[in-house]
């Protein structure tokens, strides 16, 4: 007959008060997802009923007249939301998959890979809003240094880059400029893929591509849908490129952004401090943080399908 060993002092010390060792240690996050956004979103909801304008104290509550108006008499939102929609679709697959290709290429045993590494990642600890502006140099129609390279090989260089039909194109360029931190994620993930997988994977006469994409990608798949969802949900979210981006002699507003930059987010902007319709722009941002929930629960229940998490072996 056998006698199961008991359980050492101290693991049964931590058994006895799970519960509440988990909300003592959860308790400072716990308090700022309340008062940071439980609190913040419902407030937003309660504006998005009334006529408020941001300054004025005496504002009345109207229902749904925001939602009814988004939805019937501004088709500018609709048309933004799309143009955000068609943005996000082309700058995640590219991020994802660029920031992969970096990945596997300085996973490699090469010479100064540390430093190649690094100067794929600085781009990405450079502020937004200097990145921004940097690119606007860089694309100025008359003095920017990618119209003057234009220049140097014979090739047109008077091109509009910061208007249309270029503006989008360029968006895209700045957006996939800080492809260094998503390359850092999948890197670690490439470093944990068991060496063996790799080499049987040769051994049974498998190319460069076909390891890549039935051994390494399956393999890292969860690393990869985390970079989909955060990329997602970052790209819909987009405001201060599209601002600074604008081609403009003065300070940038949300009328000088070109038709295929102007995104949802700049919509909201022009209504919250352009037009001082808080209430209406609340009503905005509560549809979108509607449609991001949609599409983030769609992205949820598409991963059973591709992403491939590995059973946990240890038996406590």
């Amino acid at each position: 007959m056998t006698t199961l060993a008991a359980p050492p002092a101290r693991s049964r010390h931590w058994r006895r008060y799970p519960a509440s060792t988990f909300y003592l240690f959860a308790a400072p996050w716990i308090l700022g997802f309340l008062a940071l956004t439980i609190i913040p979103l419902g407030w937003a909801l309660v504006i998005s009923l009334t006529n408020f304008d941001g300054m004025a104290p005496g504002y009345r509550f109207i229902g749904l007249k925001n939602y009814v108006e988004l939805f019937t008499d501004y088709p500018q939102a609709l048309r933004s939301l799309w143009q955000t929609v068609l943005y996000t679709a082309a700058v995640v697959p590219l991020s994802v998959a660029g920031g992969l290709g970096l990945a596997i290429l300085v996973n490699r045993r090469i010479r100064a890979v540390g430093l190649i590494r690094a100067i794929f990642f600085l781009p990405s600890v450079v502020p937004v809003v200097a990145t921004a502006i940097m690119w606007r140099l860089v694309l100025n129609p008359d003095a920017g240094m990618l119209n003057g390279i234009l220049d140097l090989v014979g090739l047109p260089s008077s091109i509009s880059w910061l208007i249309d039909p270029y503006a989008f194109y360029s968006l895209l360029m700045v957006s996939l400029w800080g492809l260094g931190g998503g390359m850092v994620i999948i890197l670690a993930a490439l470093q944990d893929v068991p060496g063996e997988l790799n080499e049987a994977a040769v051994l049974d006469g498998a190319n460069g591509w076909q390891t890549i994409r039935h051994v390494t990608i399956p393999m890292i798949s969860p690393v990869l849908y985390f970079q989909v969802v955060t990329g997602v949900i970052g790209a819909l979210q987009v405001l201060v490129q599209p601002m600074l981006l604008a081609q403009t002699s003065s300070i940038a507003t949300a009328a000088s952004v070109p038709p295929s930059t102007h995104l949802y987010m700049v919509q909201v902007y022009e209504k919250f401090f352009t037009n001082n319709r808080f209430g209406f722009g609340s009503a905005m941002l509560w549809v979108f943080f509607v449609v991001i929930m949609l599409i983030t629960l769609a992205l949820q229940r598409s991963s059973r399908r591709w992403v491939h998490y590995q059973a946990s072996t240890n038996e406590d």
